[in-house]
């Protein structure tokens, strides 16, 4: 039985700016949440560190917001850095919560989640419930890395699976791929009724600074093989060092710095203002 990975808040704040342009984009894509006459009520699923749930703040300064994330190590800097009354008089916190479990307990106007799904397996069966948890004219938007196939992951997983490491590693490279097409998302959207619209981008992320991809994938990709292998701190720098040999190859600099191709999938679906018709 595989453990959650471990993570580690400041590495993945390390490359914090290239993280966030793909949930700026999605929230230009989403349209007015419902008129009420109470501040909004918005739900972040998977809010890691917090430092995007506070953007939902600046957008609808009145919300009351709630972050969940599975990590406390995640949980504990977003309590610390963003939890609170907001600039406009809002409110945001953070609660523990599993995305694979976590459903609606309350009417939310508007659920967000951000690079978070990918780690859920079978994560669209939450669909019905979450669009069923949303007010009439609510919004469910996510975003998910579409860039499994590139040569970041295709290469660890394919280490991972050597003779040298496959017993002591298994799948661990390849274990949270668990992403639909954009099509199959729009699909499923649709069905339940929704107003939906889904896309996909590609940013050619310039990172900069020794062996930069490394250093990106250290906040994401590799958390399950380090904390597979934290207890083994010569087997993770030898892993380390086999990884980096071939990223090199496959990131080589350049003038301005290495240019990582990274694809994202982007989906808003807006709930009917009435009940569908059966």
């Amino acid at each position: 039985m595989h453990s959650e990975p471990h993570w580690d808040p400041q590495q993945y704040l390390r490359h914090a700016g290239h993280r966030t342009r793909p949930f700026a984009d999605l929230l230009t894509r989403i349209t007015e949440l419902p008129n009420s006459d109470r501040p909004a009520r918005i739900a972040d699923i998977g809010c890691g560190p917090g430092n995007v749930t506070a953007l939902l703040a600046d957008r609808w300064p009145t919300a009351h917001i709630t972050g969940f994330d599975l990590s406390p190590e995640m949980l504990a800097i977003a309590e610390k850095e963003h939890a609170g009354t907001t600039a406009g008089g809002g409110w945001l916190d953070f609660r523990t919560a599993d995305a694979a479990h976590w459903t609606p307990t309350e009417p939310y106007d508007l659920i967000v989640s951000n690079a978070a799904l990918q780690w859920v397996p079978n994560h669209p069966e939450s669909f019905p419930a979450w669009i069923e948890g949303l007010v009439p004219g609510g919004t469910l938007a996510f975003q998910v890395p579409g860039n499994f196939t590139s040569p970041s992951h295709a290469l660890l997983g394919e280490l991972c699976d050597t003779p040298q490491w496959r017993r002591r590693l298994g799948d661990h490279g390849r274990r949270y791929v668990h992403i639909l097409d954009t099509a199959d998302y729009l699909g499923r959207l649709v069905d339940l009724g929704c107003e939906a619209d889904a896309w996909e981008t590609t940013y050619l992320q310039l990172l900069t600074g020794e062996d930069p991809v490394l250093d990106w994938v250290k906040g994401t990709a590799l958390r399950p093989v380090l904390t597979e292998l934290a207890d083994d701190p010569d087997s993770a720098e030898e892993f380390l060092g086999q990884y980096r040999d071939l990223l090199r190859k496959a990131y080589p600099p350049g003038p301005h710095g290495t240019v990582f191709p990274f694809r994202r999938i982007f989906a808003v679906a807006r709930k009917g203002l009435w009940p569908t018709q059966a």
